[in-house]
């Protein structure tokens, strides 16, 4: 995959949005100990995502691509399964993890979708 391209324009754009929401839904979150304890694991997972991903666009063959895609694609699933703790125990705002958590499991699908053609698979 080269720079350039529109959708890794996009994806880069995207996955800086999301890090930034996450940072948003952890700044919102009390500061109750089980409200930070899974909002700082959160936050750790989401906003790697986006600098996971710059590393996959400037790979410097395919197996390093392969590999930060995965990268991406294992935070982005490790935030929703934080996402879904938050929500269950109704930690932050509920439309605000709902979004997030929708987000999460679309960079997922996306994610596993490049990682599978990058493969060779479908």
């Amino acid at each position: 995959m080269k720079n350039g391209q529109r959708p890794q324009r996009d994806l880069r754009e995207r996955t800086f949005k999301f890090a930034r929401q996450v940072i948003k839904l952890f700044v919102a979150l009390d500061r109750g100990i089980l409200a930070q304890t899974l909002g700082r694991q959160m936050l750790r997972a989401g906003t790697s995502v986006g600098a996971n991903y710059r590393e996959a666009d400037q790979a410097r063959s395919k197996a390093e691509f392969v590999a930060k895609i995965g990268d991406c694609l294992k935070e982005a699933d490790e935030t929703a399964y934080w996402l879904e703790l938050i929500a269950a125990e109704a930690l932050g705002t509920p439309a605000d993890v709902a979004s997030a958590r929708d987000e999460a499991g679309q960079l997922v699908a996306i994610f596993t979708t490049i990682k599978r053609r990058a493969e060779g698979g479908n």
